[in-house]
């Protein structure tokens, strides 16, 4: 039942929390955490136990953090789970990370993107060679945009391969490898693999060590385009990133085409929404004239009074043109190469900003996702 209910919900994830009294159930919905339940506290090594069954756990062992999956149909759909189980002071705490095959959305025009962004990521996807990097926090969409992405492929003409952890939506005529710590099946051992299998476009679903990073940039110098994601708050805080991981300037500004810096934000719920005029911190912050007429959240029953329905995203792309290529050839610092980006570079503060000011979502809500990278680059 409960599973049911957060699907029902559109959850990514379900959190059960034991405390000393009682045992806390929390739906993370469109990115914000909410309390569902709060069950009595007997029923926590039950419910815990019977997830732990399901996942193919060790019910008996509550001194380890454990790791688990489980494939379910639920109403129709087929949803993957992945478990965590954490030992706590008052027992053990459980994560559930809910993956809905049935909801996935591969189309970028509804993730958000802008026709003339499109636009410039058909052109990239469809470059012989070279990597386009997306970026942001856990959570951020980065996999789905890759996803969307590659379904935009002609998968008849190309050869598609991946290597992921884990493997999160199957795609048609993809071959989807994922890695597995148990056998030693590392990003980077895959990758070695996959570029044996003569392919012509290879997904890496994270570049997360510097071996990882050099393979990739050879691959991509050697005729194959790489896509890949990386934990980064910014577009421009990529290069320094491979840099760090050892990439030499010299060959990252042959290689890298584009990094996309992206975040999710709530949508204001359609039904409820006011619009009020924008105070003079809000306006300058926005860039706007006070007064200007802002969308704001309100809540009524349809958004369970949170004032937002769905999420989109917000995105930044750093295109790597002549300018930036030079700079990076340079090894010049992240200040200095948004001073080559010029006046028509979009941040996504900017691309917030305009989300707010057409009522898709609000200013807060863009300054929730977009504070640190905004901090950052100020």
């Amino acid at each position: 039942a409960m599973l049911t209910e957060a699907i029902k919900e559109k959850a990514s994830d379900i959190h059960i929390e034991t405390y000393e009294r009682h045992l806390q159930i929390r739906f993370r919905v469109d990115g914000v955490l909410r309390e569902i339940l709060r069950p009595q506290r007997r029923l926590a090594a039950l419910l815990i136990s019977r997830i732990k069954v399901m996942a193919s756990l060790d019910i008996a062992e509550k001194r380890i953090p454990q790791d688990g999956r489980m494939a379910l149909r639920i109403g129709g759909r087929a949803v993957d789970v992945r478990v965590s189980t954490l030992p706590s002071s008052y027992g053990e705490r459980v994560v559930l990370r809910l993956l809905d095959k049935n909801s996935v959305n591969l189309d970028l025009l509804t993730l958000g993107m802008s026709p003339a962004l499109l636009q410039q990521v058909d052109g990239l996807i469809a470059r012989p060679h070279g990597i386009v990097l997306v970026t942001g926090p856990t959570g951020s969409g980065k996999s789905t945009t890759l996803y969307a992405a590659l379904s935009r492929l002609d998968a008849r003409e190309r050869n598609i391969m991946t290597i992921e952890d884990p493997i999160e939506y199957e795609l048609e005529g993809i071959g989807q490898t994922q890695v597995n710590a148990k056998v030693d099946m590392t990003f980077a051992r895959g990758l070695r693999a996959i570029l044996r299998q003569d392919p012509d476009v290879v997904l890496v679903g994270e570049i997360r060590d510097g071996e990882t990073a050099q393979i990739a940039v050879q691959a991509s110098l050697t005729g194959h385009l790489v896509l890949s994601t990386l934990h980064t708050n910014s577009a421009l805080g990529a290069i320094s990133r491979l840099q760090d991981m050892g990439v030499e300037p010299f060959l990252l500004s042959t290689s890298l085409l584009a990094v996309m810096s992206q975040r999710l934000v709530r949508r204001l719920c359609p039904l409820c929404r006011q619009q009020e005029p924008a105070n003079a911190d809000t306006a300058r912050q926005m860039e706007i004239a006070p007064g200007t007429a802002l969308w704001q959240p309100r809540g009524c029953a349809e958004c369970g009074f949170t004032g937002y329905r769905g999420r989109t995203g917000i995105h930044e792309l750093l295109l790597v043109d002549d300018r930036v290529r030079m700079a990076i050839h340079r090894g010049e610092n992240e200040v200095t190469l948004i001073q080559q980006l010029g006046a028509d570079y979009i941040t996504l503060r900017h691309a917030g900003r305009d989300k707010a000011l057409a009522g898709i979502t609000s200013w807060q809500e863009v300054l929730r996702v977009s504070e640190q990278q905004i901090a950052e680059a100020s």
